[in-house]
């Protein structure tokens, strides 16, 4: 019997290899901010809890290492994937010394690798079983309701970063308010303004090329620099334009986090309308004009709803990308996640980093998915409608 091996599944197996063998599971620090002492699997966890995570991980990387079932892929990925996130809550209750408050356990390297390894084996054999969309939302949904049980029971609460967020949850959702509501409000602005400019560029063939040129240059802008760019307009209007300051516009703030981040959104959106304009086929078009329809009614009944998939597929971009760069705006007051990334950064306590981090690389994970599905789904439809 030759044993046939998975292209995808020899990485897979090597990073789990290395991670539970040779790397540490979680880190030990005294307190929040001195150097942290690294425990492999089997100093992190009690014993029999530690060798049973290693059985499961030895077995976990065999099935990816072979060309096996896929189901049974499926299986291995999702048990290894519960194990590690129920016993890291184990490890952080097990190193922390009884009464200490000050005590920091985290999740190391080791941990981090194993989580990627088994994601990607999970996310191989998600794709290979050709998922529809809202079966993979679903997955998304089941994935959301695990973590939030393990987060309600308590069985983080040893970790470090489940500490940060213990003494700064009214903050923490506070903030969160505030990224959602930057990206958010930003992105619908855009759409607002985006795909009204991009019909008209579409239309107008002039006015097209200095449109996407113009708005080209603005997203070459970096961040910080465009944010502190706008800190001098923005304040001379707070100053001179009556009302305007007790709107919340301000040279600092949210305003020109806001703004910043609305013109980052329209170079997606003006470039996919226009794609998704020129690419409706000229058939339905002189199929329209055939029926009397007037420019109007062709906009919005046949060229538009061909369109809405490319047009979605760049607020999908606009999306992620606004989830990102909301962190930057807690540089310039704007608040958001990026308030605990740089508190962290500027305390050198890698917890306090995570805790604004982790929830933002979620959203846009999330959002990402979603939006893919929305966009196989409308563009399925179009397939359909056109048959």
């Amino acid at each position: 019997m030759t044993l046939r091996f998975d292209k995808l599944g020899v990485v897979i197996a090597a990073i789990v290899a290395y991670a539970a063998f040779l790397a540490p599971f979680a880190t030990f620090r005294a307190n929040r901010i001195v150097p942290g002492q690294a425990r492999s699997i089997l100093e992190a966890l009690p014993s029999t809890l530690g060798v049973l995570l290693l059985a499961i991980l030895l077995v976990g990387g065999i099935v990816a290492l072979l060309r096996t079932p896929l189901l049974l892929r499926l299986a291995a990925s999702v048990v290894a994937l519960v194990a590690l996130a129920v016993l890291i809550g184990v490890a952080g209750g097990f190193l922390t010394p009884a009464g200490n408050t000050f005590a920091r356990v985290a999740p190391a390297s080791g941990f981090w690798l194993l989580i990627f390894a088994f994601t990607l084996l999970l996310a191989d054999v998600l794709s290979r079983l050709n998922l529809s969309p809202l079966a993979r939302v679903g997955v998304l949904a089941v994935a959301a309701l695990a973590i939030g049980a393990l987060l309600v029971s308590g069985s983080w609460d040893s970790l470090s970063i489940l500490k940060e967020y213990a003494s700064r949850a009214d903050s923490f959702w506070a903030e969160g308010s505030k990224h959602v509501t930057l990206a958010l409000g930003s992105l619908a602005a855009a759409v607002v303004a985006g795909v009204p400019l991009g019909i008209l560029c579409h239309r107008v063939e002039a006015l097209r090329a200095g449109v996407l040129n113009v708005l080209n240059i603005i997203q070459t802008i970096p961040s910080i620099a465009l944010f502190g760019l706008l800190i001098a307009p923005l304040g001379w209007v707070a100053a001179h334009v009556p009302g305007a300051a007790a709107a919340g516009i301000r040279g600092i703030g949210t305003a020109p986090a806001f703004v910043a981040l609305f013109l980052y959104s329209l170079l997606p959106v003006v470039a996919n309308t226009v794609v998704g304009l020129a690419g409706v086929p000229r058939a339905a078009n002189d199929a329209a004009r055939g029926m009397g329809m007037t420019d109007r009614q062709r906009l919005f009944d046949v060229e538009f709803p061909l369109a809405f998939p490319v047009i979605l597929t760049g607020i999908r971009i606009v999306l992620v990308q606004n989830i990102g760069l909301a962190t930057i705006a807690a540089l310039i007051g704007g608040g958001g996640f990026g308030v605990f990334v740089f508190q962290g950064v500027g305390q050198t306590a890698m917890d306090l980093v995570l805790l604004g981090a982790v929830p933002t690389v979620a959203l846009a994970f999330a959002a990402a998915i979603i939006l893919d599905a929305v966009i196989e789904m409308t563009s399925t439809k179009r397939r359909t409608d056109s048959e």
